[in-house]
């Protein structure tokens, strides 16, 4: 395992990334398929940690699958009764969020005796509100450890109804319910308290299961009628479009120092909300090209915003980087849910950006950033947490380069990562 990469200062940015499949979308297609009738064949799925647990996890309960093209092709062949476990069985989920919090849903259908564990990280990670609602629909679920965190035992039970779910903190909780109701006896209404985190994702798990044949109706996302008793049917061919968080970094690499850079894979037809960290990079000043499936930034003058950037959380850790090399103190407004992810981002994000020499004030849900006048070279903690190493490797754009910790941490997400940075660095 590398323990560090120190990155040299970088001159100048430009070049072409394609970017590998989107995260979200992968672990989401990757269950629809399971749970649907007939044989679905994924490309441009993402090969990395996440996605190996979710393919594990399905191999062990009898999900039939083959991967080809350096595992970025699945024909996988869905049976949602492997869903219904004869026996007793654990399954190891390391910290991938899109994995354990719909799988807990879908095992919540049948007469079970699951147990989702995992990583030490995974199981600081609050579940309750998901348990909550999943229970309000007849779910027996019971937390092994600590209440309100995994690792969970669950048993089945859950026929729909009316559910009231805490929307405030984690998106996943409102995707995991919406794939699992269709598939349960009862009809199903999702009331929202309170303000509903990172909306786009759940247009991104609406989007799917529309794919795959279901069709879900909504209230200004704050009540969400779905209809039981249903079947998801195979698309038969989908094509996985390119991630666009992991598109951020390129982008902004090349807002701060370019030359262009074109990232291939994503465009004015994504359907991830992450895309808009393009427009973000806009409005701070950089020069942005759309195409349907591509999106091109140069470099130009940038100042700082003030802006509330609720729906697109993990690309805002990227804007944090960019303020460094902007005019004047941006302002990342309504970023509570950076707490329960991977680390606690608002935490890390204040004690790496201030080892660099930036001016920080961080606040319940929100970051200031004023850049410094010169930068210090600095060793950057990730945390375990593949975004900040990504984030923090366009401190190479700064005139006395960076040392990352842990860089092996990317493989969560994006294992080609440091590789593909650095075909566009240029001295």
């Amino acid at each position: 395992m590398q323990k560090f990469l120190q990155m040299k200062p970088v001159s100048y940015i430009d070049g072409v990334i394609n970017l590998p499949g989107s995260k979200s979308i992968s672990n989401r297609a990757l269950l629809l398929s399971s749970l649907a009738n007939g044989i679905t064949t994924l490309h441009n799925l993402l090969d990395s940690e996440d996605t190996q647990y979710m393919l594990s996890a399905l191999k062990k309960i009898g999900i039939f699958y083959s991967l080809s093209d350096g595992n970025k092709i699945c024909h996988i062949t869905g049976n949602h009764q492997s869903f219904k476990v004869s026996n007793s069985i654990s399954l190891f989920l390391g910290n991938a969020g899109t994995a354990m919090r719909p799988l807990l849903s879908v095992f919540s259908l049948y007469k079970n005796d699951v147990i989702l564990t995992g990583n030490n990280r995974m199981n600081e990670r609050p579940i309750k509100h998901l348990v909550n609602a999943l229970q309000q629909g007849g779910a027996i679920i019971e937390y092994k450890n600590n209440l309100g965190y995994p690792p969970i035992l669950i048993k089945g039970g859950f026929i729909g109804g009316s559910i009231i779910l805490n929307g405030t903190i984690s998106s996943q909780f409102l995707t995991s319910l919406l794939i699992v109701a269709p598939l349960a006896i009862k009809n199903t209404t999702i009331f929202i308290k309170g303000n509903l985190v990172s909306k786009p994702y759940i247009d991104i798990t609406i989007n799917l299961i529309k794919l795959f044949g279901v069709y879900i109706k909504h209230d200004t996302y704050s009540v969400f009628y779905i209809e039981g008793n249903q079947e998801y049917q195979t698309p038969g061919n989908y094509t996985i479009e390119g991630d666009a968080s992991s598109a951020s970094y390129f982008l902004a690499a090349s807002a701060i120092k370019g030359g262009s850079v074109k990232v291939i894979g994503v465009g004015k037809k994504s359907i991830q909300g992450d895309v808009k960290f393009a427009s973000v990079l806009e409005k701070m000043g950089a020069i942005i090209n759309w195409g349907d499936s591509f999106i091109i930034s140069t470099k130009n003058t940038l100042t700082a915003i003030d802006l509330d950037m609720n729906d697109i959380p993990d690309a805002a850790m990227t804007i944090a980087i960019v303020a460094l090399f902007s005019k004047g103190t941006t302002i990342i407004r309504n970023i509570y849910n950076w707490r329960v992810k991977e680390t606690d981002r608002l935490s890390a994000m204040t004690n790496e950006l201030k080892k660099v020499g930036a001016i920080v004030k961080e606040g319940k849900d929100f970051l200031s950033i004023t850049p410094p006048n010169n930068f210090n070279f600095s060793e950057i903690n990730t945390y375990n947490d593949h975004r900040m190493a990504m984030c923090f490797s366009l401190l190479c754009l700064s005139d006395v380069g960076v040392k990352i910790m842990d860089p092996n941490c990317v493989i969560k997400t994006y294992p080609e990562y440091f590789q593909d940075f650095l075909t566009i660095c240029k001295n």
